[in-house]
């Protein structure tokens, strides 16, 4: 897959251009479909980039490759979640800035998804996270991230929170460049096939 940088105006036009302010996606799993409604209206700047990813095809044929659960949450937090977007985790837009939960009013609670980052400003959708159980502590001011600036969520699953169950439910033996994300690499990356808008 080719990769290129696309500017963040571009981002932002896309978002402006979308009429309803809470659309729906679907992400069409080789373990079935999940579908998200995006929060447009709270999280503009982090749903737009996760629309852009959808508009431009970019999750396609890419997938899901990391899970976390309390068994392999090495901070022993119950973490829950599973983490996706482009395979090689290179970025195809521009990083976008960081949303706060405290702006967006969506907190890492079951079903809802966020952008992953390393520092804040640093996040893009070519890597989100749905959460599984109640990961509050991803929220601002949670005591996960030393920074205290929580993951920007922007949406929330509306159907298939069975299928995201699947997918973490897979071996994740797989080889970890990281010894934090060691015994959370899915030795086989749960493929998305298709991901698109729902029309009315």
């Amino acid at each position: 897959m080719k990769h290129y940088l696309l500017p963040l105006l571009f981002t932002l036009t896309a978002c402006a251009a979308a009429d309803d302010p809470r659309p729906n996606v679907v992400l069409d799993t080789e373990l079935g479909e999940i579908e998200i409604e995006v929060h447009t209206d709270t999280a503009p700047i982090s749903g737009a980039d996760f629309l852009l990813h959808i508009d431009l095809g970019l999750y396609e044929d890419q997938g899901f490759y990391r899970v976390v659960h309390a068994d392999n949450d090495p901070r022993d937090m119950g973490m829950s979640l599973i983490q996706g977007g482009i395979l090689s985790q290179e970025l195809a837009t521009t990083p976008i800035a960081h949303e706060r939960t405290t702006e967006t009013g969506l907190s890492n609670t079951r079903g809802v998804v966020s952008i992953a980052r390393d520092a804040p400003g640093t996040g893009s959708a070519a890597y989100f996270f749905i959460n599984i159980g109640d990961n509050s502590f991803l929220d601002t001011g949670g005591e996960r991230n030393p920074d205290g600036e929580g993951y920007a969520s922007f949406g929330q699953v509306v159907r298939g929170m069975d299928v995201v169950e699947a997918i973490q439910a897979q071996d994740a033996s797989g080889d970890s460049d990281e010894e934090v994300t060691s015994g959370q690499i899915l030795t086989k990356p749960v493929t998305i096939r298709r991901a698109y808008r729902v029309e009315d």
